[in-house]
């Protein structure tokens, strides 16, 4: 006899954490989700001292040698807030468009890591110092609609739920395992050099009706995000360094749904590139899972530059369990309206004004544009720019020799360790005439590699144009012995035939004669023969 059916066993529902799923193609996604996503972004503020003390904010120094009492938690110790990081937040909430509280309040987020010293976080939560702004993001053109027409670049809103304080945590060094991560380790470290430097947190609202640009949407309002906190001069936005963290929002809404998927919180994705790649990865896997007919797990993942895919981290929490109450110790924040409007007169010419002259004056079409924005190389050009380069021969080092290296390398262009003025001195040898753009690229790869400057570079491999008629001569007559039938052909008067003759010099010499006084002394020693 069956038991009742109330009483018959039900096995738990799997989930995307423990059921190993292949992801979907990008193309099957679309075809069957819409991508809700949306972005955390932790800017560290470039002040002096930290947010509720008075250690040094450096970056780099010796571990454990910026602290004190008020950073490291202990009794007694009592925080006071940093006049400097309170205008640096609300410099970047006018930027975004955001209203300025007129009144608001830090609160106390507890949680337990060994990288929290007081086992709680200062920061704001229903209370932010800025709220309700807004960053309209330009995006490149090219894609296709469905009538095979070419899309002009186009541009989103993307709204700003709020931008609020709080202190940075310590830095956590796992040592032992191969990934840097604490599945492995042996044995971590920490570091509280970093516990209590001041941070805003920039919390988008959720951004809906991308489709298939949700990734490319990601990244581009990552990249103007960053070039107006740049401009503004509060912080360096260091992706590298840490200086800005992104955490990516993701989840997948079945095309006709009325609700919204579960999502995941993809952590401290740091470059433009890997921001992405996140989203991209993040709603393929989803996909997958969700195909299986397997839930969603609301959780934190890690992002792997190497292998491009997300991985589970830990169940997300909510606000309630971070069990928030407000500080005790630190008065609440009522910054004065004329405190706020005097700072709305120092804010520089930001995003939108700024990027609509740059094109002018660089004369690029809105595709142009769209390219150089793409790439993140908008402060990269103009910087070149500065040193002494034209508009044109900047965004061709960068969009094209650069980016390729970049792409190589998978990183981002400001990862690349060579600065704008080292381009500039590359095309200046060019404009010189010791080098030509083959060599400059060898120039380029030397300082790439750490040889120096361009002109010690061009010293040390011995790069520069050779253009001495007596040196090339006898290069172009070996050139001409060697090709009779194509130097017959220039007797005869084919004379763009003389360009087989002009490559086969250039091959002898490695690339450094050049081609002009080559091409003169083949059409004498022809027309004289």
């Amino acid at each position: 006899m069956h038991p009742p059916s109330s009483m018959t066993p039900v096995a738990p529902q799997p989930d995307a954490a423990t059921a190993p799923i292949a992801p979907r193609s990008f193309d099957q996604v679309i075809a069957s989700y819409q991508p809700v996503i949306g972005l955390e972004t932790h800017i560290e503020l470039g002040t002096r001292t930290k947010m509720f003390c008075g250690c040094a904010a450096a970056f780099g120094d010796e571990p454990n040698t910026n602290i004190c009492p008020v950073c490291l938690g202990l009794p007694g110790a009592l925080p006071v807030a940093n006049a400097a990081a309170v205008e640096s937040a609300i410099l970047i909430g006018l930027a975004l468009n955001c209203s300025i509280a007129s009144w608001c309040r830090f609160a106390r987020k507890n949680y337990f890591y060994p990288d929290m010293p007081k086992n709680f976080q200062i920061s704001q939560y229903d209370e932010p110092l800025c709220f309700d702004g807004w960053l309209d993001v330009r995006l490149p053109g090219d894609s296709v609609d469905i009538d095979g027409n070419v899309e002009q670049p186009s541009s989103v809103r993307i709204e700003i739920e709020r931008v609020h304080m709080e202190e940075d945590t310590g830095k956590s060094l796992h040592v032992g395992g191969a990934t840097g991560r604490i599945h492995g380790a042996t044995h971590s470290l920490v570091d509280y050099n970093r516990a209590g430097i001041p941070l805003v947190e920039i919390v988008t609202k959720p951004i809906t009706g991308t489709g298939e640009r949700a990734p490319e949407v990601a990244r581009a309002y990552a990249t103007q995000l960053r070039d107006v906190i740049r401009a503004l001069g509060v912080s360096d936005v260091r992706m590298e360094q840490g200086s800005m963290r992104c955490d990516v929002n993701t989840s997948l809404q079945p095309i006709g749904a009325s609700e919204w998927g579960t999502r995941t919180e993809t952590k401290n994705v740091n470059s433009l590139r890997s921001v992405e790649r996140a989203v991209r990865s993040e709603m393929c896997r989803q996909a997958g899972v969700l195909d299986a007919g397997i839930r969603i797990v609301q959780e934190t993942r890690h992002f792997h530059e190497d292998t491009g895919q997300t991985t589970s981290g830990r169940s997300k929490e909510e606000a309630t369990d971070y069990r928030y109450f407000p500080e005790p110790d630190l008065v609440p924040l009522a910054p004065e309206t004329a405190w706020v409007d005097s700072l709305r007169e120092r804010l520089p010419e930001l995003s939108a004004e700024k990027l609509a002259r740059l094109q002018t004056e660089w004369g690029l079409t809105d595709k142009d544009m769209a390219a150089v924005l793409g790439a993140g190389a908008v402060q990269l050009i103009a910087a070149t720019i500065a040193a002494g380069a034209t508009a044109e021969v900047a965004r061709k080092w960068w969009l094209g020799e650069l980016a390729r290296r970049a792409n190589a390398d998978g990183v981002e262009l400001e990862g690349l360790a060579i600065t704008p003025k080292q381009v500039a001195e590359v095309q200046q040898l060019v404009d010189r005439g010791s080098l030509n753009d083959k060599l400059a690229r060898q120039a380029i790869e030397g300082v790439l590699a750490g040889e120096g400057e361009p002109g010690q570079v061009v010293a040390a491999r011995g790069l520069e144009v050779v253009s001495d008629t007596d040196t090339l001569g006898a290069a172009v007559d070996a050139a001409i012995a060697a090709n009779a039938e194509v130097a017959q052909k220039v007797r005869d008067g084919k004379v763009a035939a003389a360009g087989a003759l002009v490559g086969a010099v250039m091959k002898t010499t490695k690339g450094q004669a050049d081609a002009q006084t080559v091409c003169t002394l083949i059409l004498e020693r022809l027309s004289a023969s």
